[in-house]
């Protein structure tokens, strides 16, 4: 049995523990946080004894095998990058596994750090874009995999939050539907400036037309003046999707239904409880990492590595809608991407 800890108390974090009962590789035994209360409000709702506001402290007395990170990636009030300090902690304490919440960065400098990091640490970092654990989304992907819409020509996510906040979810769930073949090139419009100096700086809204390694193209559009509505609820998060097309039929996640078609099937549809299957898909992304404990050859799927790739393309639209020119991926972005985008927008 693995021993999980927890950085971090707040609104995200009771996702992360509530979903330990579906959970059978670990249990959740310490938490940190340097707000007292919400450190002990947690503690109390989640049974957990072992209560920490240093995170050096719990590191060395708990020694936990998996870390949770569940932070915003700027530290409150402040335009401090954060992520990579706490990546780097942990590495440095030999945490075995570590899952980050997402977005993994904000901009070209912080992107840059952790990509070094992947290189020298051997910690196992994993990034919470649970979407790829979701049960129906398994359940379509499988049918993508098994050949059951033919061969595969294009595919059309987008979400009406901004790129770099609903981006990460978006952008490995398309890299889920193909095996995680790497983008190659793309071209990309990016527009208002109204949330550049928030605790997720990003372009209000973006599109996007990717090449993928493998031959496909995939359209992309995030931000309320582009991403589809797709839930009755109006909270911009909700309206996420991945449309994907083959020669012989479709299938199509939303945040709260789903559809297919296929020969074998005809058309099929149906309601989706987005909340119950979010919860398992936390527990399912977690027991994967335990998993990847076990066997050095059950690598995760959203190993970091394969996370700084998404990020990279994100950052891609990025200079792309900036200079006006189609930008050949991996790139090495700028550094200060945001002051550019600042006198841009």
């Amino acid at each position: 049995m693995y021993k999980s800890a927890i950085l971090g108390c707040g609104g995200r974090a009771k996702g992360h523990a509530g979903a330990y009962r579906f959970v059978k590789g670990g249990k959740l035994a310490a938490i940190c946080d340097m707000n007292e209360e919400r450190l002990n409000d947690f503690g109390d709702r989640f049974d957990i004894s072992s209560r920490y506001s240093d995170l050096d402290e719990m590191l060395e007395k708990e020694k936990p095998d998996l870390l949770h990170i569940v932070t915003a990636p700027l530290l409150r009030g402040t335009n401090e990058r954060i992520r990579y300090p706490l990546m780097k902690k942990a590495s440095d304490h030999g945490v075995p596994a570590v899952i980050v919440e997402k977005p993994i960065a904000v901009e070209s400098e912080d992107w840059k750090q952790i990509a070094g990091l992947v290189e020298e640490t051997e910690t196992k970092f994993v990034v919470n874009t649970q979407l790829n654990f979701h049960p129906k989304n398994i359940e379509l992907k499988r049918d993508v995999a098994e050949g059951r819409i033919g061969e595969l020509r294009f595919i059309d996510a987008s979400a009406r939050n901004t790129i770099v906040n609903q981006g990460p979810h978006v952008l490995q769930l398309v890299s889920s539907y193909i095996d995680n073949s790497r983008p190659m090139s793309v071209l990309g419009q990016i527009s208002g400036g109204e949330r550049l100096d928030s605790a997720e700086p990003s372009p209000m809204h973006a599109a996007a037309h990717v090449l993928y390694e493998n031959g496909l193209h995939v359209s992309l559009a995030f931000g309320t003046g582009m991403g589809a509505k797709v839930s009755e609820r109006p909270a911009n998060f909700r309206h996420k999707r991945v449309f994907v097309v083959g020669t012989k039929g479709f299938v199509h996640w939303r945040f709260s239904s789903w559809e297919r078609t296929t020969p074998d099937g005809g058309y099929e549809s149906g309601h989706l409880n987005y909340n119950d299957q979010d919860v398992q898909a936390q527990g399912n992304l977690t027991e994967a990492v335990f998993d990847w404990l076990d066997d050095e050859k059950n690598a995760h799927p959203t190993h970091l590595k394969q996370s700084l790739a998404e990020f990279n393309l994100l950052l891609g639209i990025y200079y792309s809608g900036i200079t006006n020119n189609i930008i050949d991926l991996p790139f090495d972005p700028p550094d200060g991407l945001m002051d550019l985008l600042r006198k841009q927008l």
